[in-house]
């Protein structure tokens, strides 16, 4: 193990005096992804309403901060009820909830997944485009998830980083050159060098990121293409990632698939199901410029 990168930061940034509360960075990070998120999703609604309405600019920037600030409360809502739910059903033992039911409401003792996070989004944004429908016509729940798509790709980029502070969603053991070794593994377990696989995912999620912000324009006729590729190529990631990654779940034992790519495979067919669906669609088909 001499040759591998010891990892072993403490996950409190600081504690708040006075009460003695303790500030993850998890927590931090966590936030910064929706407060970046917001202004990405003002900028990605300028450049496509600007292309579909007559506003003015004064108008566009009311407009966009308006639906920036209502959709990101719905999505930061939805986001944390759907993954701490998720991660009750999918990767806990129900038995200790049935007898404790006050610790589901405890997200800052750690337990959110990210594919209850998505249920719970696309919950969010079915609500959200049935109450903002007088105030953006222009918009179908549809092109909603695809606006949605650049700000939620840099927000799991961080959110992986999180977790990689905080020492869990680990790797399987490795013995590849850049392996790491946790020092104190959230799940109790001993120190081993393993996949770094919070930054695989990492990774990838930010380059995807670059490359959705990038040809955001080109994909987004027709309407449902740029969600569709995005469910696509992320959770097909998911799923194959899932193979240099310890199994979390506590309900499948040793199974040949894992929890992980068991919730990545309806997403990956979502995904297929917008870009067939929506192929030849043409309703709010606009020649939009990179």
């Amino acid at each position: 193990m001499v040759g591998y990168i010891f990892w072993d930061p403490n996950p409190t940034a600081f504690t708040i005096p006075f009460i003695d509360r303790p500030i993850a960075w998890y927590g931090i990070i966590f936030a910064l992804g929706f407060f970046i998120g917001f202004y990405l999703l003002m900028a990605l609604f300028k450049r496509y309403a600007r292309r579909c309405t007559d506003w003015t600019e004064d108008v566009l920037k009311k407009k966009a901060l308006l639906f920036s600030e209502r959709l990101t409360v719905y999505v930061i809502i939805s986001t944390v009820i759907g993954a701490r739910l998720g991660h009750i059903l999918f990767y806990e033992k129900w038995s200790h909830y049935l007898s404790y039911p006050m610790d589901i409401v405890k997200t800052w003792e750690g337990g959110l997944a990210s594919h209850g996070g998505v249920i719970g989004i696309l919950i969010g944004l079915t609500l959200f485009f049935y109450r903002s429908r007088k105030d953006f016509p222009f918009l179908s729940f549809k092109r909603i998830v695809d606006l949605m798509v650049v700000p939620s790709l840099l927000v799991a980029t961080l959110i992986r980083i999180g977790n990689f502070i905080n020492q869990e969603v680990l790797g399987i053991p490795t013995i590849v050159p850049w392996a790491i070794i946790f020092g104190h593994p959230i799940d109790g377990s001993y120190p081993a060098a393993r996949h770094p696989a919070q930054l695989y995912e990492a990774l990838f999620y930010f380059l995807s990121f670059v490359v959705f912000w990038r040809l955001f324009s080109k994909l987004l006729n027709p309407v449902g293409r740029l969600s569709g590729l995005f469910f696509i190529t992320t959770f097909s990631f998911r799923f194959f990632i899932e193979f240099v990654k310890e199994e979390q779940s506590h309900l499948l034992g040793e199974k040949f698939l894992t929890m992980g790519q068991w919730l990545s495979i309806p997403m990956v067919l979502f995904g297929a199901f917008l870009m067939i669906r929506f192929r030849k669609e043409r309703e709010e088909s606009i020649d939009l410029k990179a």
